[in-house]
Parts: structure tokens; C-alpha cells; sequence
């Protein structure tokens, strides 16, 4: 009987589904759970500095805020959209949080040169070792823009809603922020797609 009841759940849409979750339906927010845990935690990974532990945790925080604000969830609106903006928002207060702390600690030199970085192998994990570290250099939102677009696939309309910022600007952002990617890493012969 629970797999009849589990193939419903299945073919139910998101917003069906928090709708349902809306209704108390915790099985709701268990298929919920099955459908993007892992996407999200690839995301919260990528943006929380390659940390496991702390995706893993993010992780988590996220399904109990979506609980916490579920009735705030317009079923007008697309479910992963809603649900990434508050990822991205956790994500915002954490690298304030580690700004913050960086600046109590340490005194920061802001003369490092991006062709400084290129100086390593190019071989794979070179490369990506140098794409993390021009992102981490860029900052917050050029690492959301391009884990959004580029990992997670999301078009421009959709990182628009996450981020809440007018598709136009969207798109001028990720331009800039490929063409800057683009010459600094121009010594690995890799063409950023998309």
C-alpha cells in the first residue's frame, strides 16, 4: 500500500506538493526532500567554499526553514525558484558572517593578480582549483550567478527570480562575469559555454 501512495506522490508537482505540505502532509515533504536534496546539497557545496560538512548542515536548515515558512510559499510562483531564494539567502548571511570574522582576524591584501593563479598545471584539477579561487575572488554574487547558470542549468529567468534582480541585469552580469573568466583563465583553452 505505501508504494501505491508513494508513486502518487510522485507524479504530484512541486507546488502540488507544498500545497499538501501546507496541509500538514509530512510525506509531502518527503518526496520533496528526495527530489532536490541532492541538487541542493551540490549547491550549498559549492558556494560554502567545498565544505561537506557545512552543506550537509546547510542542508538541513533549509528543509526546517521551508517548514518555518511554508505558509509564506505563493503557488502562484515556481516551488524550486522559491526554494533556491532561500538557499541563496542562507548563503548571503553566511559570507556576511565570514566577512565579518575575516575582518576581525585578519587584515586583507587586496593586490593579489588574477594571472598570479594561472601559474599552476594546467591540467583538471588545476583548472578548477583556479575557477574556485577567480570565484571566491569576484565574490558572493559572481559565485551564485555562476553556480545557478553554469552547475545548476537555471535559465536567466529563473537566477532572476533567486536573486531578485531584473533579468537584464542578470544577463549583463553573466556576460561580464564569462568575459572576465574567459581572459583569466584563457591559458587553460577552455570556452565557458552558454
Amino acid at each position: 500500500m505505501l508504494n501505491l501512495f508513494q508513486k502518487s506522490m510522485t507524479g504530484l508537482s512541486d507546488e502540488d506538493l507544498m500545497d499538501k505540505v501546507c496541509g500538514g502532509d509530512e510525506r509531502a515533504l518527503e518526496e520533496i526532500y528526495q527530489r532536490y536534496s541532492q541538487p541542493l546539497l551540490r549547491y550549498f557545496y559549492r558556494m560554502l567554499w567545498q565544505d561537506q560538512s557545512k552543506a550537509e548542515d546547510f542542508l538541513h536548515d533549509l528543509f526546517i526553514k521551508i517548514m518555518e515558512k511554508k505558509v509564506q510559499f505563493d503557488s502562484g510562483r515556481k516551488y524550486s525558484t522559491w526554494m533556491y531564494s532561500i538557499a541563496h539567502n542562507m548563503c548571503k548571511n553566511e559570507y556576511r558572517k565570514q566577512a565579518f570574522r575575516s575582518s576581525t582576524q585578519h587584515s586583507f591584501n587586496d593586490n593579489g593578480n588574477i594571472d598570479e593563479l594561472i601559474t599552476l598545471q594546467l591540467d583538471h584539477t588545476s583548472f578548477h582549483q583556479t575557477l574556485e579561487d577567480l570565484l571566491t575572488k569576484e565574490g558572493e554574487e559572481a559565485r551564485t550567478l555562476f553556480v545557478l547558470r553554469h552547475e545548476l542549468d537555471m535559465s536567466v529567468a529563473e537566477i532572476s527570480e533567486v536573486i531578485y534582480c531584473p533579468e537584464g541585469t542578470v544577463k549583463s552580469r553573466l556576460f561580464y562575469l564569462k568575459k572576465k573568466l574567459a581572459l583569466a583563465l584563457e591559458h587553460y583553452k577552455v570556452v565557458l559555454e552558454k
